[in-house]
């Protein structure tokens, strides 16, 4: 890498005609909360989730061959990893060097900053199966089959909503934090990174005889990818609960609605379950905006569930309810965008800063 090309990482100043890499993530992180990404983009090309998938498909395809050994697919899936993380990597410092030094370079960096932070998607997704909640249980569970790998037909309408509830505090750290705390430090070439390597392990890291050897540097990656950041995450919903406002509407004759489910979140409670509990999950990152939420809300979250083809006897976290409705699916969503404005928040600050 030239001196040239480091202009285009964030500790860097921007060039004479460029954006401030961390002004330009702040205004993409309120164009994608007010409006959500750019779907007709879409039409003349296709995500860069969707070619990352595409080439992780391939190499799957070509490398990881049943008749090879263990050891053997685990290499070539290491070198695979490599390969795509390096790719997004280079791409991603190539477009940011041109947003930083060309006066309308930052056109073509802010609209890819944007369809990969997802904070909008997220709460639609989650959203939707609140609605469908209240419709019925077949409904929910249709709805939740979207956002969690879990077998939705195992679950009863409280399974429903803790698995939303889950899968929203889960990927508010590996789908928001995350790609904004790598964007931060080493700006596109970062969030591309991590965005490849999260895709990655959405498709091959996993246990299965399939993918047990050739995923598994994959998602060791993940894992330490989204390390710091499901802290961060933990941190922010904690920090969120006061902003998370009771709920002054809410129909009193919704299907689990009290004046109690109707309050807002608290924040000891979220500190001291994430404290406490985070270890108790399966996986050393989601235990902790888990507990946060879990905590803030007064529930009982992740403990026994079913997956397509194992049943995982995991521990309760949180010491609360695990009776879990759509209203409290709700609930998690206003809290979730108050630590959404508590991350953007963040990262204003440190523009200030610098």
């Amino acid at each position: 890498m030239n001196l040239a090309m480091l202009s285009a990482l964030p500790f860097a100043p921007a060039g004479p005609h460029g954006i401030d890499p961390l002004i330009l993530l702040w205004m993409a992180l309120l164009v994608d909360a007010i409006f959500g990404a750019p779907k007709f983009l879409f039409r003349f090309v296709r995500h860069p989730v969707a070619l990352i998938g595409g080439a992780v498909a391939w190499l799957d395809r070509r490398l990881n061959r049943e008749q090879r050994s263990e050891g053997t697919r685990a290499f070539r899936g290491f070198l695979a990893l490599v390969a795509v993380a390096a790719a997004a990597a280079l791409a991603g410092l190539a477009v940011a060097w041109l947003s930083r030094n060309h006066p309308f370079g930052w056109i073509v960096e802010f609209p890819l900053v944007v369809v990969l932070l997802a904070q909008r998607s997220l709460y639609d997704h989650v959203r939707a199966v609140a609605n469908a909640l209240d419709e019925n249980l077949e409904a929910g569970r249709s709805a939740v089959a979207h956002i969690v790998g879990r077998d939705p037909e195992q679950l009863d309408e409280h399974g429903v909503a803790r698995a939303a509830l889950e899968s929203l505090a889960e990927n508010f750290g590996d789908g928001v934090i995350a790609p904004v705390f790598w964007y931060v430090l080493f700006g596109l070439p970062g969030l591309l990174a991590c965005k490849a390597v999260n895709t990655m392990d959405s498709m091959i890291g996993h246990t299965t005889p399939r993918h047990r050897a050739f995923g598994r540097w994959t998602a060791r990656a993940d894992t330490a990818l989204n390390f710091f950041p499901a802290r961060f995450a933990g941190l922010f919903l904690a920090l969120a609960a006061p902003l998370a406002r009771p709920d002054r509407g809410a129909s009193t004759n919704a299907r689990g609605d009290s004046p109690a489910r109707r309050a807002g979140a608290k924040l000891w409670p979220a500190f001291l379950v994430m404290l406490r509990d985070s270890n108790k999950h399966r996986s050393v990152n989601a235990g902790w905006p888990e507990g946060a939420m879990a905590g803030a809300l007064g529930l009982a979250l992740a403990g026994p569930r079913r997956y397509r083809e194992v049943t995982v006897e995991d521990p309760w976290i949180g010491g609360g309810t695990a009776q879990a409705t759509a209203v409290d699916i709700r609930r998690g969503l206003r809290l979730y965008v108050a630590a959404c404005v508590v991350n953007a928040v963040f990262v204003a600050c440190l523009a200030l800063i610098r």
